[in-house]
């Protein structure tokens, strides 16, 4: 009988140890989704990936981002990154279930994975909190913050949040730096082909930063453009 009771509580301390750092964990998660409703993060976790590797290079390096209000960033990039990025932003509760469909479609297809179907809602998630391994475990987390961001914050500060972070090219973030970076304009003064080209870079900004002729980059912007009168944005 003492020896089960000694494996049982073996068992039991290793098991809530990890059930109460599993807690704090997600607390602190919390607690930073909650902060952020109100308070515009300084960094992100890919911003903070980015500027390690660069200061490998170059001690005093920093990144290229340049904080905005959401009234001063143009409509046009807004439209632009809603037909882009995710077109049922406006409806759905932070996953695009008919998108991920028809990316593990054509995944299936091609024999590898070419397409993610994640929203803007996933991206800002992604982008703030996580590290860019791919694993099951990853996509749960991804799934719990995602839920986070949606039942805290509204649709227009999930979207000021992601403009003003997203990854724009070589150590390039958010729209206001974008702006400047391509066009020597403010995020404000961007024209709709403007704004079509820059949305239509957001799935390889650093690629593109460095590829500005690529022939598939116009196209995509063009059917971009013709689209951008259609999106709704919050």
């Amino acid at each position: 009988m003492r020896l089960l009771l000694l494996l049982w509580k073996l068992f039991c301390y290793p098991v809530g140890i990890a059930v109460v750092a599993l807690a704090l964990y997600e607390f602190w998660f919390v607690a930073q989704v909650l902060y952020w409703v109100d308070h515009n993060p300084a960094t992100t976790q890919v911003m903070d990936s980015r500027l390690e590797a660069l200061r490998q290079k170059k001690q005093a390096a920093v990144l290229d981002q340049t904080w905005v209000p959401y009234e001063r960033i143009s409509v046009h990039l807004k439209r632009a990154v809603i037909v882009a990025e995710d077109a049922k932003f406006i409806d759905h509760e932070g996953f695009d279930w008919e998108g991920i469909q028809r990316a593990l479609e054509k995944n299936q297809r091609v024999g590898r994975f070419v397409a993610g179907g994640s929203t803007i809602s996933q991206q800002l998630a992604k982008n703030l909190l996580l590290s860019g391994e791919r694993s099951l475990l990853r996509k749960g987390q991804e799934a719990v913050f995602t839920a986070m961001l949606e039942a805290t914050m509204q649709k227009r500060r999930i979207f000021e949040i992601y403009l003003n972070v997203a990854e724009w090219g070589e150590n390039v973030f958010g729209a206001e730096a974008a702006a400047r970076h391509y066009f020597g304009v403010s995020a404000a003064e961007l024209e709709p082909d403007q704004a079509a080209r820059l949305a239509a870079m957001l799935p390889r900004p650093r690629y593109y930063d460095r590829n500005r002729g690529s022939a598939y980059l116009a196209s995509y912007s063009e059917s971009i453009l013709a689209q951008m009168h259609t999106a709704q944005i919050p």
